[in-house]
């Protein structure tokens, strides 16, 4: 089982958020790897934006940073209850004041993989992957939010044919699903926050008219 995960770390806007985004950090990394992302996104967006950056429930093996499951090797057995432990964080969430379908999940890397194989199964506004790879034996449902995929054309750690088979797996559900590459490598480039902007206000502007 997964260990008791630190406290998130949040950032509230000046006006009452319609709105949250998540934030899942890669492995290795921590809370606030994404958190300069993630101001940079909320002031582009056209609601009123609260930011939880979620820290990954392990220590990482190295001593620095955290990670959601051991991944070199990767331990995919530990990958069911690391979901599941997730998927309860991110429903708790919806207790303190912003649906679920007022909440994007945004991961990155091993975050991206963990955003897209829980988020898939709750009413989220939308999901963006980073960077991301799929569980071996993750497959989506028909009915899931709407995805947004970002992946280098370069990336040497996890290779853009991954976010490929991503697209691929989703490409039979009834939600969009769409595919930005970039000339790069394993990172999030300013290039990209232009798609990502345009996502978040597309869906959360479809969760304000839906109620």
């Amino acid at each position: 089982m997964p260990s008791a995960a630190p406290a998130p770390l949040r950032l509230q806007p000046d006006a009452d958020p319609r709105g949250r985004l998540v934030l899942l950090h890669g492995w290795g990394a921590d809370a606030d790897d994404l958190l300069m992302l993630g101001e940079t996104l909320a002031k582009r967006t056209q609601l009123p934006l609260e930011l939880v950056a979620l820290p990954a429930p392990e220590p990482h093996p190295q001593g620095v940073g955290r990670q959601w499951y051991g991944l070199f090797p990767a331990d995919w057995d530990t990958v069911p209850s690391a979901e599941a432990a997730l998927r309860s964080r991110l429903t708790a969430l919806e207790d303190e004041g912003v649906a679920l379908n007022r909440t994007v999940v945004l991961g990155f890397s091993q975050g991206a993989a963990m955003a897209l194989s829980t988020g898939c199964d709750l009413p989220l506004a939308g999901l963006i992957a980073c960077s991301g790879y799929p569980h071996p034996h993750w497959s989506a449902p028909a009915e899931r939010p709407p995805v947004l995929l970002i992946h280098g054309r370069q990336d040497e750690v996890v290779p853009c044919s991954a976010a490929e088979e991503i697209q691929r797996r989703l490409s039979s559900g009834r939600a969009d699903v769409s595919l930005t590459t970039f000339d790069g490598g394993h990172t999030i480039p300013e290039s990209v926050f232009s798609v990502i902007s345009k996502a978040l206000n597309t869906w959360l502007e479809q969760a304000g008219r839906e109620g």
